[in-house]
């Protein structure tokens, strides 16, 4: 969100709560709060003295408050638009939404200035008017989407045509799970009379999770909400059932345990396993989206292609990754395909390490090529840290294995150099595959497994094995 569309996006909410426009000093405030100038430097500016720019700030504090349903200051004035303005809205001429007390018509915003909520307006009794509830309060800034064309239409085709129930976006960190579910809401939003975003990156208890997604449904408080957990599952359920809600969970994967095969749940997340079942397996018009590193083994268990539970595993953006190397102005691109095949197309790890290039070398992909073709640093390390520190003995004793080979392993070569039994080798391959943490390929009707470099560098640089 750049400063012209913040002052566009605040200008259209003191439209609709005042019917009037900003002042060039309310205007001149947000900019250089939104730029960390004091206020002594607004009023120097502005050719005023500090105690009126106070004074007006004061006013447009308490105004922009009441407009985003939230309190807003000085110190939260950034953070609180940056949160508010992704609930967006596809210009149908259906859609309208509540924030604070002020109704706003879709013909009023653009759909990228609407600003999210978590205060719904009570739905319209004009059926031909059809709104678009949004609690989006949990999730982040929208950010840049790479080449994601393929997975946004199948997962528009599954959820929307096929009536998908439960779908998990799959892959290792950073691959870009939560940017294609963001864009995902952009382009199917309309289809749904309400749409939730959750994370369970605090891994929430399950009672705290279905109070939050009943209060926002029901817009009741928790004291009328029934206290057990599965009458909370039941209500939930019938709601799903006579409305059409897509929630989204992302950071799926802090409930899930450390030290197991992928799948298993923390012991106090257990009963998450539910929730998840009961939407997979039943009748309703609605659709869950899980963000996760490693799948439930409940998608693993029901999913499939006649199935209303799918899966879709992320790779990484190949090609257009150089869109990400322009924006960092990096040079020799004759290189960057080299770039891009290293790290494996993952997003972020080509913007870290892009970063690094720019810093030290000043943009010469080429001069930093020469000196290590597979870096890593601490800013990449700590993003794979948390996913092998979260494996099995039996996974990280198969992986370090595989990063000592610099070519891809055969399923025998593994039985005989892991000394394991072919039970135990299949079940440690097919975690870290659903890990993401392992390469599959045929070759002579072989199947040979790998780790990609980035992986085989931090497994050999890190106390793993």
């Amino acid at each position: 969100m750049n400063v012209q569309e913040v002052l566009r996006f605040a200008d259209d909410m003191v439209f609709a709560k005042t019917g009037e426009h900003l002042e060039d000093l309310q205007k001149a405030i947000l900019l250089g709060v939104w730029k960390g100038q004091r206020y002594s430097k607004i009023a120097e500016e502005s050719h005023c003295t500090e105690g009126h720019v106070r004074n007006v700030a004061s006013e447009l504090w308490q105004l922009l408050s009441d407009v985003l349903g939230e309190n807003v200051n000085k110190l939260n004035f950034r953070s609180a638009l940056e949160r508010s303005q992704f609930a967006y809205f596809s210009n149908y001429g259906k859609n309208s939404l509540q924030i604070g007390n002020v109704n706003v018509c879709d013909n009023s915003l653009q759909a990228s200035e609407i600003p999210k909520t978590r205060s719904p307006s009570t739905p319209t009794s004009d059926t031909s008017q059809p709104q678009t509830r949004l609690d989006l309060t949990d999730a982040p800034h929208i950010s840049l989407l790479c080449d994601r064309t393929s997975e946004l239409a199948t997962l528009e085709k599954w959820i929307v045509q096929e009536k998908c129930t439960l779908a998990a976006i799959l892959g290792i960190s950073g691959i870009g799970k939560t940017a294609l579910s963001l864009h995902l809401i952009q382009k199917i939003q309309h289809n749904f009379e309400y749409v939730i975003w959750r994370s369970l990156r605090h891994s929430p208890p399950l009672e705290t999770t279905l109070k939050n997604l009943l209060e926002f449904l029901l817009n009741k408080p928790e004291i009328e909400l029934p206290t057990s957990i599965p009458e909370r599952i039941s209500l939930l359920m019938e709601y799903l059932r006579k409305n059409r809600c897509l929630i989204i969970i992302d950071d799926v994967q802090t409930i899930l345990s450390s030290g197991q095969l992928a799948g298993n749940y923390r012991p106090e997340c257990e009963n998450y396993s539910i929730l998840f079942r009961q939407i997979g397996e039943t009748t309703h018009n609605s659709c869950l989206i899980l963000n996760t590193w490693e799948p439930p083994r409940e998608i693993t268990a029901l999913k499939g292609e006649n199935s209303q539970v799918r899966s879709l595993q992320l790779k990484g953006i190949g090609a257009a990754a150089v869109e990400i190397f322009r924006q960092k102005s990096l040079l020799n691109p004759e290189t960057w395909e080299n770039l891009i095949n290293t790290y494996r197309g993952n997003p972020l790890w080509l913007k870290i390490v892009a970063t690094t290039i720019q810093e030290i070398f000043r943009g010469r992909v080429a001069e930093f090529l020469k000196y290590d073709r597979i870096f890593l640093g601490e800013e990449l390390a700590a993003t794979l840290h948390p996913q092998i520190n979260r494996l099995s003995e039996l996974e990280k004793k198969l992986i370090c294995r595989l990063s000592r080979e610099a070519n891809s392993v055969s399923i025998e070569q593994l039985l005989q150099d892991a000394n394991l039994p072919p039970s135990e080798l299949f079940n440690g391959l097919q975690s870290l595959g659903r890990r993401s943490l392992v390469e599959i390929e045929e070759q002579e009707n072989e199947t040979l497994f790998s780790v990609c470099p980035v992986v085989r560098q931090y497994v050999l640089s890190n106390p793993v094995c």
